[in-house]
């Protein structure tokens, strides 16, 4: 939804960039696995064939392969690579250096958050919302990104949406949308969080397109055609069902992972956008910048929190890394920035653990938490993922 009709001439500087063994196994481990390619790419010798869907006998694009690892042409893109460097001094106390880094704390926060969803609370508690949590677990990271050396820029900085969209502009857009699903008579409104035929109304899908389509397409846009980074870390936390908002389910459950971009379905690749901006991606060479990266973060994320990993079970996730923390999904954010995306996962909001934990707020030093000295929940998040990224940087460089 929201997707602009596909330029696939943008696909055109990465002509013989890639061998054809390389395309292959992108495809196969980590962008579209099981086969979920072969009803769209048409892999042949000396060259790649994408075909609309249903169309075999159309051609959306050729993509000529390099004759060799060697004779392969330089890939073209905004991000730089961490690669071994002469020793340098400022590396030393800057390991940093050079690296310009996006932060994108999920979601919006603020206004926004019981629209969103990712909103609870318990009685006359602190409220639980994701969009100000990532937002002061950005701002504890920048200071350590920025102390190491990094140039640091915003995908978000404060708890307001970068689209300049809004719900009442995208109503009509919600109404095509019920329409397409088979909704012809939807109501205006509905009737509160628990409203059982909610995502029926046209105000619900209006603020769907908004928060969730509209937003993210206009975060891209911002990294691709302005920031530039050379990474970019979006930060989220993670929940269980909750029920109720105003009266939410706590659980015992908590744990952690890390989403790269990946694992298409044929059903989504199917979809014009979808095969462009995997082909993009896969093209522009950022999975092993991306799995290696997040493999770092989440084994310094796994050492400060203690947190098992999430496992997925069916088709929705896929791993693709030695680190059991390490997952790909096709998510919109992740497959529209053209860089490097480290898209962390930890904590259950509405975990017991994690909850009483959001009471306390952020505090400078430790507390005794269940017996043991404990960061406060943001810098510990901010540490860790700061320790996940400079790490990997110094082993590299």
């Amino acid at each position: 939804m929201l997707a602009q009709k596909p330029d696939w001439s943008e696909l055109e500087p990465f002509q013989k960039t890639i061998t054809r063994e390389a395309f292959l196994r992108l495809l196969n481990t980590v962008y579209a696995p099981d086969g979920a390619w072969k009803p769209f790419i048409e892999v042949r010798s000396q060259e790649a064939l994408v075909h609309p869907a249903g169309k075999p006998g159309q051609v959306e694009f050729r993509l000529g392969f390099a004759s060799g690892k060697e004779g392969a042409l330089p890939v073209t893109r905004y991000w730089k690579p961490a690669v071994p460097q002469p020793q340098r001094e400022d590396h030393r106390e800057k390991p940093l250096a050079g690296v310009t880094i996006a932060l994108d704390p999920g979601h919006l926060g603020g206004r926004w958050a019981k629209m969103e969803e990712r909103w609870f609370q318990l009685g006359d508690g602190k409220p639980v919302a994701e969009g100000d949590m990532a937002l002061i677990t950005a701002r504890l990271l920048a200071q350590r990104l920025e102390a190491a050396g990094a140039t640091l820029v915003w995908v978000r900085d404060r708890a307001e949406p970068v689209t300049p969209e809004r719900p009442r502009s995208l109503r009509s857009i919600a109404r095509a949308e019920l329409e397409r699903q088979g909704v012809t008579h939807p109501r205006e409104r509905y009737d509160g969080a628990n409203d059982p035929e909610k995502t029926a109304t046209v105000a619900w899908q209006s603020e769907l397109l908004f928060y969730r389509v509209s937003e993210i397409r206009q975060r891209a846009e911002k990294v691709n055609r302005e920031l530039h980074p050379d990474l970019t870390i979006c930060l989220h936390f993670n929940a269980e069902e909750w029920g109720n908002p105003a009266q939410p389910t706590l659980t015992d459950v908590n744990h952690l992972h890390l989403l790269v971009n990946g694992n298409c379905s044929e059903g989504e690749l199917a979809l014009e956008d979808i095969r462009r901006d995997m082909l993009l991606k896969l093209l522009n060479q950022s999975a092993r910048e991306e799995i290696a990266l997040s493999g770092s973060v989440a084994a310094a994320l796994a050492q400060a929190t203690g947190l098992p990993p999430f496992e997925y079970h069916g088709r929705r996730g896929r791993s693709v890394s030695e680190s059991p923390y390490v997952w790909a999904r096709n998510l919109l954010a992740s497959r529209l920035y053209r860089c490097p995306v480290v898209y962390c996962e930890p904590y259950v909001m509405n975990s017991k653990a994690v909850y009483e934990r959001v009471q306390l707020g952020d505090y400078e030093g430790t507390r005794l938490i269940d017996g043991v000295p404990r960061k406060s929940l943001f810098r510990e998040y901010a540490d860790a993922v700061a320790d996940g990224v400079i790490g990997y940087y110094q082993s590299r460089r």
